[in-house]
């Protein structure tokens, strides 16, 4: 393997890439660079606070960058077929270090879920770090629902259940909605009867429900998420904190690292509220433009499946572009007030390692996706060319 392929500024083959690959690369780009320069601004009070280094997170997540973009890279010039035959492997290793998490003395524990296991210094998340082998063992599956057995369908649905399950019993039901729906996405894209589809609905509506009524804390959020200000000291006091750093935006924002709001007002302001500190410093104008980098997102990312051939590529880049464009706006919509509160990060903005892992390698798969998408229309154009020109230069020898 070349390594300069490695680092994304020297990567040569990047010219002859389709225009959608390079598209998508430029702009995964463009949003890591505004997630890094706003996590620089947003985790420096708190970091100052608690490390005595307000740059400790900000050069943690650069050490996370370097490591994501080389496996953004591997991807980027990998084959997509190679890829895809590996992907049920780390989905069954991941999925088994979810339920580790599960497991007094090994789980380590933040605002009261088991969503982490440390190993030495380094804490893997795997419930986030599954999400994009989720996307690629469903387009997998789906993709060739007609070709394969009942036995194997039900074996690998049974398995999705397990997933969705162990990340809801961490508990965790932003991610477990999340990864249901985006597996639900795929499906409906794949073409799977309504009647599968309508009753997994129903299905997902019913535990979702039954999870709120159980966990006293997931309804306390829906019920301030209702009517924050009626409690706006307890359970209503981060949306509330939010509410108030968007709205102190204005127009144009309050300046680069001018928030008032991440001066120990706003909680995990680094994380799971980070597009509030970014609407109040760049405001509505700063705000609409983030949504418009989202919208192009997509827009290519819909590009890209309507021009693959292949329906598990297609599937493929629908997975992604719903797990990182649904991801973002859920996150914008708790920042908001318009979701209950969450614990979903912004993809590329929020502190996490494993987060800019997981967001770097899907969308990486996009961009391969694009890649393979447009040598698969020029490759068979060029091979009545070569033999056109070989028939003609056999034809001047027999004649010379």
């Amino acid at each position: 393997m070349n390594l300069r392929r490695l680092i994304p500024i020297f990567d040569s083959s990047v010219s002859n890439w389709a225009l959608e690959a390079r598209l998508l690369r430029w702009l995964t780009l463009i949003w890591l660079f505004v997630g890094l320069i706003m996590l620089f601004s947003a985790s420096y009070p708190v970091a100052d606070a608690r490390q005595n280094d307000g740059l400790y997170y900000f050069k943690r997540q650069l050490l996370w960058v370097l490591v994501s973009l080389i496996g953004f890279n591997i991807i980027v010039n990998s084959p997509l077929q190679k890829i895809l035959g590996l992907s049920h492997w780390f989905l069954l290793l991941f999925l088994g270090l979810i339920f580790v998490t599960l497991i007094p003395g090994l789980g380590k524990k933040a605002f009261d879920a088991a969503r982490w296991i440390a190993i030495g210094p380094i804490p893997i998340q795997p419930s986030e770090l599954i999400k994009p082998f989720l996307v690629l063992q469903s387009a997998r599956l789906f993709g060739q629902w007609e070709r394969i057995s009942w036995r194997v369908r039900l074996a690998w649905l049974g398995v999705f259940g397990l997933v969705l399950l162990g990340i809801l019993a961490q508990p965790n039901l932003s991610t477990t909605g999340l990864c249901g729906m985006t597996i639900w996405l795929i499906a409906l894209a794949a073409g799977l009867p309504y009647k599968y589809l309508g009753g997994t609905a129903i299905g997902g509506v019913m535990l979702a429900l039954l999870s709120i009524s159980i966990k006293e804390y997931q309804r306390k959020r829906v019920m301030s998420f209702l009517n924050p200000w009626a409690d706006a000291t307890g359970d209503g006091y981060q949306l509330v904190q939010s509410l108030l750093a968007v709205g102190s935006g204005k127009t144009w924002g309050a300046g680069y690292g001018l928030s008032q709001q991440k001066l120990f007002y706003l909680p995990i302001q680094d994380t799971d509220f980070i597009f509030a500190v970014f609407a109040e410093e760049f405001g509505f104008v700063g705000s609409m433009v983030l949504l418009v980098l989202l919208a192009t997102f997509a827009t290519l990312g819909l590009v890209v499946a309507l021009k693959a051939k292949n329906i598990v590529h297609r599937l493929v880049a629908i997975g992604v572009t719903t797990l990182m464009v649904g991801q973002s706006l859920l996150h914008i919509g708790v920042a908001t007030g318009s979701l209950p509160t969450t614990g979903l990060p912004l993809p590329m903005f929020s502190y996490g390692g494993n987060s800019m892992i997981a967001s770097l390698i899907a969308a990486g798969l996009l961009i391969r996706v694009a890649r393979e998408s447009s040598e698969a229309e020029v490759v068979p154009l060029r091979k009545p060319l070569l033999e056109n020109g070989s028939r003609r230069r056999a034809f001047h020898k027999t004649r010379n």
